[in-house]
């Protein structure tokens, strides 16, 4: 009798032993689509995708082309459960996006000029860096009207006079502010740029204007 419990012993111990040496390899896909055994509550696992820049709201589209036993279509993209069943939720009222240079948004209105001329300084370290992407910006943005060298002679003035010159008169002493208003909001003939650049790439058109443009042209 002591003998049988002596050899029932010595087997738990090596089953134990022996078990604990099984190819951990087998289980490395145990919880995966690969190998995704038996699941307790699967969609607390793995949730629905919604792409958040699509919105298709018909439950038929794709219905052809399914190969699952969804009742909706191979293309339906949209969140039951969100308004309008929007996959992509608004903004809460009144928040701010948050942005590398801690910019709020430009609350100045369109005829407050003079105001942003003598108040608003630019944020932005004036360095060679920041002028290269100015320049970058300018070209893409504003020489086609300003011209390359601000003179006012890009290809839009050949067909609508009176596109102004950067670097002479009034708006060559023009402080940063007025051309930073003037850029969001445009005056005259020039139509607003706010909804195209953001704060930081304003200033930076700003400063190549202000450092490159203008002194250059008083240099000469």
């Amino acid at each position: 009798m002591r003998n049988a419990y002596k050899y029932t012993y010595i087997f738990l111990v090596l089953s134990v032993i022996f078990s604990s040496c099984v190819d951990q390899k087998k289980f490395e896909n145990i919880g995966t689509h690969e190998k995704p055994n038996v699941e307790f509550a699967p969609n607390m696992y793995y949730s629905v995708a919604y792409e958040p820049l699509s919105q298709i709201t018909d439950t038929d589209a794709g219905l052809w082309l399914n190969s699952n036993d969804s009742d909706t279509g191979e293309f339906y993209n949209s969140n039951p459960y969100n308004p309008h069943r929007m996959n992509m939720r608004e903004p809460a009222a009144n928040t701010v996006r948050f942005n590398d240079g801690g910019f709020l948004p430009y609350r100045l209105p369109k005829d407050c000029l003079d105001y942003a001329s003598k108040t608003l300084l630019n944020p932005l370290k004036v360095n060679d860096k920041t002028i290269e992407e100015g320049k970058i910006l300018y070209v893409k943005f504003c020489a086609h009207c300003h011209g390359e060298t601000g003179l006012g002679d890009g290809p839009v003035n050949d067909a609508l006079k009176g596109v102004a010159n950067l670097t002479t008169g009034s708006i060559k002493d023009a402080t940063p502010g007025h051309i930073f208003h003037v850029i969001t909001w445009g005056k005259g003939r020039m139509g607003a740029h706010g909804s195209l650049l953001n704060q930081e790439e304003r200033w930076k058109i700003v400063s190549y204007v202000k450092e490159n443009l203008q002194k250059a042209e008083a240099q000469q």
